[in-house]
């Protein structure tokens, strides 16, 4: 199942993703008399989300077929949800990426960072660079989204608490960080630095998740490209990790790490492509100045 969030009107609705479009759910309802939360995030915390793809897949997959759809080039899409309890990042998590930085990660030790959901923007909404000056940069990510509350799961079982997996553009004010290794969150903390979605894709949907390649782009072209595999940490690895430190709760995020990072300046497209996704887009400007309108 792919699923997304999209505004129409003054609401943001979750929709099916299905060949010609999407399907609110709210429609579904309507038309069969079911009572499928109608948000993102409330699927995920009432523990909704793969009863309803089974339900898609017998009979609710009729009632999905015979409703008009959504055209792509007409939704706009929102952030999945707005409200996740946490959002984690790994660094240097690919091994050309760790190589470039000189970074050697500490054996079963991810370097890992917090970033407040006042950072969190959705597909086709501006990443605002603060108005001081430095270097900034935008690193597409693929986003593990926890479907279930969970601690201390080990590898095998970790598949087992994941609702799926998005698209993520991590935003990091690099100049900050350059000053201090310990300004790491700091530098990553900005409102606008962390961009969600347009869709999540639940783990059936994807046939070999090493093979899926993440692609950070800049104006339209790829800068740079890792597969999955080439990751140092795996997916299942770094869940099972957070949930040893931590209760992983439905709608925690954790990025795994960028291939690369692309220096983004006002006017620019930045971009997070992994292969069969929608990708995720977002314009950069200035932070508009106080007091302006």
């Amino acid at each position: 199942m792919r699923l997304a969030t999209i505004r129409l009107g003054d609401r943001e609705e979750a929709a099916v993703i299905k060949a010609d479009g999407l399907v609110p759910i709210r429609r579904m309802n309507e038309a069969a008399g079911t009572g499928w939360s109608e948000e993102a995030e409330a699927l995920l915390a009432r523990g909704e989300l793969a009863a309803l793809g089974e339900w898609l897949g017998s009979e609710g997959g009729s009632v999905l077929n015979r409703l008009e759809a959504i055209p792509f080039a007409q939704a706009v899409y929102a952030p999945l949800y707005r409200r996740p309890r946490k959002i984690w990042g790994i660094g240097a998590n690919y091994r050309a990426k760790a190589d470039d930085m000189n970074v050697v990660p500490p054996d079963a030790e991810p370097i890992c960072f917090l970033k407040p959901d006042t950072s969190l923007i959705g597909p086709g909404d501006a990443i605002e660079l603060p108005g001081e000056d430095g270097r900034f940069t935008a690193e597409a990510e693929l986003g593990i989204v926890i479907g279930r509350t969970c601690k201390s799961v080990g590898e095998a079982e970790a598949p087992s608490v994941v609702a799926g997996f998005a698209a993520t553009l991590d935003m990091t004010a690099q100049h900050v960080h350059a000053r201090n290794p310990r300004f790491l969150g700091r530098s990553k903390s900005y409102d606008t630095f962390f961009s969600l979605g347009p869709e999540l894709v639940t783990p059936d949907e994807i046939e070999d998740l090493a093979a899926l390649r993440v692609e950070t782009a800049l104006n339209g072209r790829v800068t740079h490209s890792a597969a999955v595999a080439d990751m140092i940490y795996s997916v299942w690895f770094i869940v099972a990790y957070f949930s040893r430190m931590m209760t992983l709760l439905p709608g925690d995020i954790i990025m795994t790490g960028t291939p690369g990072s692309a220096d983004i300046r006002e006017g620019d497209v930045a971009e997070c492509r992994i292969g069969g996704f929608v990708p995720l887009i977002n314009p950069v400007r200035r932070e508009p100045a106080k007091g302006s309108h």
